[in-house]
């Protein structure tokens, strides 16, 4: 059995597609021969302190020559050089998307961000990334050498085909309240379909990100639209799968998506979708099973939502397309066993 470190930022217990992602490889990589022990990274991560940062380098100071050690991009990233250059034996980043690209950075901050993490992945011996769009990212912007990086989508439980509502029209989306989710833009692209009857359920973490919490219930406010849409914040299992079962529509208004887990488990129960195209959204959910828009295009998602809500012939549609194409997404087997090829050597 191999033996490899997997360096994970803050609580692995967290809900974000990320964390899901760390957890499911780590409980299958075993199956695979790879023996995996995990090392506590600082919460702070992609933003650390200096002290944070200090006590990372410390955490790497006793690598091994010979070890293998996988780095999950939220922290690898945001290394300073001195993290790095205390990095030993061989390296494999996990990308799950570039920190630089997330949304509401400062100009300066995304230049630093992209700054350490083209000097990270150019010091890692290996890349895994979530999706192709991402590897393009890394090859087109950063120079990155194709041949180092493996894709390795998330994978995606069977699930039951949802049943839906129908009356009020059920519109689910699902994420953490940040900015690059693009609720607040979301709820403004509802506030003229009030003449439909529609309620909207956000299943999504409601402590990440403060000053997004707050811009999305002033916009509730603001469009009147209290009534029909619940915040959920974070939810067990069971209570995210009654959520999906029940919906009649999805929708994400993403505005950048490394893959987009959630876009795939509401395929996985045929559920129609709206979708903005950002990152490798477009790629995850394909134009047969969703309605695309571009990125911040309210008054597009304005009308894809209406019409996906008024035509039950094009719901169909795109639902039974979603169904099919569930059917096709990779397991997490196939994942954790893409990784462990490269934690193995098996794979460049």
């Amino acid at each position: 059995m191999a033996e490899a470190l997997f360096a994970i930022p803050g609580d692995l217990r967290s809900t974000t597609g990320g964390y899901a992602y760390d957890r499911r490889v780590l409980e299958l990589l075993p199956d695979f021969g790879v023996n995996v022990s995990v090392l506590n990274l600082p919460a702070s991560f992609p933003n650390p302190t200096p002290a944070d940062l200090k006590e990372t380098a410390r955490l790497f100071k006793g690598s091994r020559s010979d070890a293998v050690t996988m780095i999950d991009g939220l922290a690898f990233g945001a290394f300073s050089p001195q993290v790095v250059s205390e990095l030993k034996g061989r390296v494999i980043a996990l990308v799950h998307h570039p920190l630089f690209l997330e949304t509401g950075l400062p100009h300066a901050r995304k230049v630093e961000l992209k700054a350490s993490e083209e000097n990270a992945l150019n010091r890692a011996d290996n890349i895994v990334v979530t999706s192709r769009t991402t590897k393009r990212i890394l090859v087109d912007t950063m120079g990155l050498p194709a041949i180092k990086i493996t894709v390795a989508e998330p994978g995606t439980d069977p699930a039951q085909r949802a049943t839906g509502t129908g009356a009020p029209m059920q519109i689910l989306s699902v994420g953490a309240v940040l900015p690059r989710k693009g609720y607040t833009a979301l709820i403004e692209a509802l506030a003229p379909l009030k003449d439909i009857d529609w309620r909207l359920t956000i299943a999504g973490a409601l402590d990440r990100h403060e000053g997004a919490v707050a811009e999305l219930q002033d916009a509730l406010r603001k469009t009147g639209l209290e009534d029909r849409v619940t915040l959920a914040g974070k939810v067990v299992p069971a209570t995210l799968d009654r959520y999906y079962d029940s919906a009649d529509l999805f929708v994400s208004a993403s505005l950048f998506e490394g893959y987009g887990m959630v876009l795939a488990e509401a395929m996985a129960r045929g559920l129609p979708m709206v979708i903005t195209a950002g990152g490798a959204a477009a790629e995850t959910a394909g134009r047969a099973s969703a309605l695309h828009v571009e990125a911040t295009d309210v008054a597009g998602l304005t009308e894809a939502i209406r019409k996906a809500l008024t035509d039950k012939k094009l719901r169909d549609s795109l639902a039974d397309a979603a169904w099919e194409a569930g059917r096709t997404l990779p397991t997490w087997h196939e994942t954790a066993r893409r990784i462990a090829a490269v934690i193995l050597g098996l794979r460049t």
